[in-house]
């Protein structure tokens, strides 16, 4: 199991960038985001709203308090950071411990002790960029691309894959022929 923690949520500022962190965790196979920082109760339904729609399992809670979901959780911490050992070169560690992993997502600026009580420092790159993009490599990389398969359970709508237009039908419809 995979769970992500969002750091410093900012309610005004951060809406759409946190909301994208949920959604991608959400389809690269996450099973679940946690944002800490500000309360966003907007932002936690509308990823339920996509949740209840598209299927899942997925869930999104808050917790104000970072520092006690770390001194809870029982598994791996996994911190995603540009200052980080190479995914390239770390992955296949963290892939041979069966143990959960709670995926660390910056949002202002990380703390320092988040580098210290992670057992691993991941960059996916050692350039700026997002951390949607960071978390979106990483579960890719970690899942192998089977992430890319996954069917989500009991969803409303789903597309059907097409070479031109767009093909929603509804959940229960497994018509899969792309046109």
């Amino acid at each position: 199991m995979i769970k992500v923690l969002r750091l410093g949520h900012r309610k005004a500022r951060d809406a759409r960038i946190t909301t994208h962190v949920c959604l991608a965790a959400r389809a690269f196979g996450a099973s679940e985001v946690i944002i800490s920082g500000e309360q966003d109760d907007k932002l936690i339904e509308n990823v339920n709203d996509v949740t209840e729609r598209w299927g899942g399992p997925f869930k999104v809670s808050y917790q104000k308090d970072w520092k006690k979901i770390l001194k809870e959780w029982k598994g791996e911490i996994i911190h995603l950071t540009m200052y980080g050992i190479p995914i390239q070169d770390i992955i296949k560690k963290i892939k041979e411990s069966k143990n959960e992993k709670l995926i660390i997502v910056g949002g202002p600026r990380v703390p320092g002790e988040i580098f210290k009580i992670a057992d691993f420092n991941v960059a996916v790159t050692n350039q700026p960029h997002s951390e949607v993009s960071a978390l979106a490599v990483f579960l890719h990389m970690f899942f192998e691309g089977k992430e890319l398969e996954k069917e989500f359970e009991n969803p409303k709508i789903r597309i059907i894959p097409s070479k031109e237009g767009k093909k929603i039908v509804d959940g229960g419809v497994k018509d899969d022929k792309a046109s």
